[in-house]
């Protein structure tokens, strides 16, 4: 069953919690709202087949116009790097703002959704790698590799620590090599296992054998893991996001597209308006930023003597800086790749901005949803 629907005639939808947990679960909602001090600011509805949350018509006009959540730190002031519970607010927010609902079967199903989406920005927040798309490297100590089953777990080795050493470098001491999207798998596999550490041991224990014989990669990485809520048919407003969003922003030139890792970029949302650059850390991206770095890749893009198509990084920040210093230009680039990208295989007048965004699947004993091979 899909964890987001539309319903027709609610502008502003938020967050469902089903009847069999409609009556404890509601009021155990509202009191992790007042705890977090946002009950002033929601709408609580009973809707027959449970209890819906959503944020206020008045809040929304005033902080998240248009759906827009990426003003939301700056405008309610609130500091999600110093204060865990100022990032719990956002990502509240964010969730109850939403024009699609959240379906969620209990309100510790709601938590751990809340718990994964912080996990994910604080583990990406500390996340720095080296970009590569045609080499791959892993701590010896942690892993094995092989074509058929790709790293798998060394015995006796426990799979959160191993993905701490190889994505964090003030863990490990070094940066290991990773394509974008790859390293987007890391980061939510880490966080998914820390929320599984205190919520359902068991799924934990099973991920835990799944990594030793088998990496679960790509394609069924997502359909595993992962719920994807927009569509092409029916896409999310261009700046709503929610903390701990994975989402793709798309090369829309065609030349420069074909260069293997600059297809597009695989992020996570973090909150207060930025977005990953697990290549630079220091150097998060906003929406502005963003589209300025896609929109230079064209720009940045040569045949080597053998004919290979590829981009020069160097030319990219260089003409990125450039644009930089011209707001007009910004605006400029902006305005065109703001748009919501054309559909796969189409180089039109679309921009970068995807239709989905993806978030984790359930974990709770019970409503999991999380299968494995092993």
């Amino acid at each position: 069953m899909s964890m987001v629907s539309r319903p027709v005639t609610i502008p502003i939808c938020g967050i469902h919690l089903s009847c069999r947990d409609s009556d404890s679960g509601s009021q155990r909602l509202m009191d992790y709202l007042d705890k977090l001090d946002l009950r002033r600011f929601v709408h609580l509805a009973d809707e027959g087949n449970g209890v819906g949350v959503r944020i206020t018509d008045d809040f929304a006009q005033r902080y998240t116009p248009q759906f827009d959540t990426t003003l939301l730190c700056q405008q309610l002031r609130l500091s999600t790097e110093r204060d865990p519970d100022d990032l719990d607010r956002e990502i509240v927010l964010a969730l109850l703002a939403s024009p699609l609902r959240f379906d969620y079967p209990s309100f510790d199903e709601f938590v751990s959704a809340v718990n994964i989406r912080r996990n994910i920005v604080r583990n990406a927040r500390v996340t720095a790698l080296a970009f590569d798309t045609e080499h791959a490297e892993r701590p010896e100590e942690y892993w094995n590799y092989e074509l058929s089953s790709g790293f798998t777990l060394k015995p006796g080795k426990p799979l959160i620590e191993a993905l701490q050493k190889t994505t964090q470098p003030d863990r490990s001491g070094k940066l290991y090599s990773f394509s974008c999207y790859r390293a987007t798998e890391y980061v939510i596999l880490l966080s998914i296992a820390q929320e599984l550490a205190t919520c359902n041991p068991a799924v934990l224990a099973q991920l835990q054998r799944q990594w030793q014989t088998r990496a679960v990669m790509s394609g069924q990485f997502h359909d595993v893991f992962l719920h994807e809520y927009g569509s092409m048919e029916d896409p999310l407003p261009p700046r709503y996001y929610v903390p701990g969003d994975r989402l793709w922003f798309r090369n829309p030139d065609e030349q420069s597209s074909n260069v293997e890792g600059y297809e597009g970029s695989w992020v996570f949302y973090l909150g207060d308006g930025f977005f990953t650059n697990f290549w630079k850390r220091d150097q998060p991206f906003t929406l502005r930023s963003k589209c300025v770095e896609l929109f230079h890749w064209r720009n940045a893009t040569y045949r080597t003597a053998d004919g290979k198509l590829l981009v020069d990084d160097d030319v990219v920040d260089a003409r990125v800086a450039q644009s930089l210093q011209d707001p007009d230009e910004v605006d400029r680039i902006v305005s065109r790749m703001l748009r919501l990208r054309d559909p796969r295989g189409v180089y039109g007048d679309g921009g970068c901005i995807d239709t989905t965004r993806e978030c984790v699947r359930r974990v709770r004993p019970g409503t999991g949803e999380l299968v494995f091979d092993c």
